[in-house]
């Protein structure tokens, strides 16, 4: 398929971006818990950099390749987590992954590294596949066709795949429950709490935290229950599936120490459902939305999925479209939207200098979307993620899954994952959408959109 000419070219709908005067205190509180995507001027879109002090201490924002590489990869050590992010999902996973720093840190990503190697991840290939399959026939598509809640399908969808993946089905049927949970957690707990920016103690009550304690203590005790039980069975001499779960419990540490206690595994669990099927829902949800709006890229797609083999050892690069969509929908609607970092001594990046206990921004919402590094970057044009065209984009310019040390380790896991979901979708449905009002997305953690989005998805037709 060529390119799109300029007149079929689609370009999302997107907040409006500021151009006054840098925030004040209570706007950026307001605009902080209720929606942080809205922070941003079209400055930030425009220029490599921007720099300046606040109430908060000194800030840098940084939106070009070689800051990103700097801070991400070249000097890490320098850089940890801050303090907001762990007040934020330090509740549910201080011991995980996603927060841990240091020798813990360390520790963790060396013991878990050995699960998510490409070979391990393709021998989950035939098992995503069936489950998707078993989704779509679920939806019992007609010719007149099905309108869909598609956040809520696609959070169903990934539930079911990490079920099936990572606990053997042990949690089979419990995906709306962990969907409530999740929503609630996401809308409450997980916004940036006017207590949180300005450092309160950790006694004085959060609002959100308040209205969200009910569905953290849901995910806490039904994932602490589900270990211990794997945990018994291990040590009781039974069989144990041969899944994730198992293979977090059972896994040690290459230099020697113990492996990961029954607190390290159900954070990182939990880390997983939040980073891994709460992420790969939402690129699926937006993915299916600009198909939607694009018939000849839905078109391209549905040619592909027709010919998918899962049981090919080289099936991914049989789906070049396929993956340039989901990364074309990644870098307009990044999963996760802003990483920050705190700096633990004095650097320089980008010729500004920085003093230690700096807050460094790198907003994938920014970066992927700025006019000096990407040709009309708010328009849907998947043909930039083709083989023959990715390799003149900046390593450091597309950063969905972040990068260098802290890169996702579960990036390969979400990638076939959702490319196998698209094909399986596809291969059996047209996608349309309901209305030409586009959804508006809302920085939640991951990127959500405002509302739901319905799409009618009808069975296709053959021959």
């Amino acid at each position: 398929m060529d390119a799109t000419t300029a007149d079929t070219i689609f370009r999302p709908a997107i907040p409006p971006r500021r151009t006054g005067k840098p925030l004040s205190l209570l706007p950026f509180l307001w605009i902080s818990w209720r929606d942080p995507i809205q922070m941003w001027s079209q400055r930030h879109f425009t220029e490599p950099q921007l720099h300046g002090n606040s109430a908060f201490g000194e800030i840098l924002v940084v939106s070009h390749p070689e800051g990103v590489r700097h801070v991400l990869t070249e000097n890490a050590a320098n850089y940890v987590k801050g303090d907001l992010q762990r007040r934020v999902l330090g509740p549910m996973l201080a011991e995980g992954l996603l927060l841990t720093e240091g020798d813990t840190w360390r520790r963790a990503r060396r013991i878990l590294a050995p699960l998510f190697t490409p070979a391990k991840m393709a021998t989950l290939n035939a098992r995503m596949a069936e489950v998707c399959q078993a989704r779509v026939a679920g939806w019992s598509l007609s010719a007149r066709g099905r309108v869909l809640d598609i956040d809520s399908e696609m959070s169903g969808l990934t539930f079911d795949i990490l079920s099936a993946t990572m606990f053997s089905d042990e949690l089979g049927g419990e995906a709306r429950g962990f969907e409530r949970a999740l929503n609630q957690f996401l809308a409450n707990g997980a916004r940036i709490d006017p207590l949180d920016v300005l450092g309160a103690p950790d006694w004085a009550p959060r609002l959100g935290r308040l209205a969200s304690f009910r569905s953290a203590r849901f995910f806490e005790q039904r994932v602490t229950t589900l270990v211990e039980a794997r945990r018994a069975r291990i040590e009781a001499g039974e069989a144990a599936p041969d899944d994730l779960l198992s293979a977090l419990l059972l896994a040690r540490d290459e230099n020697g120490g113990p492996g990961l206690s029954d607190e390290e595994v159900a954070a990182n669990i939990l880390t997983f459902i939040l980073a891994g099927h709460e992420t790969t829902a939402r690129a699926l949800g937006w993915t299916l939305h600009l198909l939607s709006r694009q018939p000849e890229y839905l078109a391209q797609l549905q040619a592909e999925a027709d010919a998918f083999d899962v049981s090919d050892p080289k099936w991914a690069d049989a789906l070049p479209w396929t993956r340039a969509v989901l990364d074309e929908t990644m870098r307009l609607f990044p999963p996760a939207p802003t990483m920050a970092r705190k700096a633990l001594a004095d650097d320089e990046i980008g010729g500004q200098a920085i003093k230690a206990g700096a807050t460094v921004i790198i907003s994938p919402w920014i970066l992927q979307r700025h006019s000096l590094l990407w040709d009309d970057p708010d328009a849907f044009k998947p043909e930039r993620f083709l083989p023959q065209n990715r390799k003149s984009i900046d390593r450091y310019a597309y950063i969905p899954f972040s990068a260098g040390p802290r890169v996702c380790i579960g990036a390969a896991f979400a990638i076939q994952e959702a490319m196998i979901a698209l094909a399986a979708i596809l291969r059996m449905a047209e996608v349309e959408a309901l209305t030409t009002v586009e959804p508006r997305p809302v920085h939640q953690i991951t990127l959500r959109s405002r509302e739901p989005m319905r799409l009618r998805l009808r069975a296709r037709r053959r021959g």
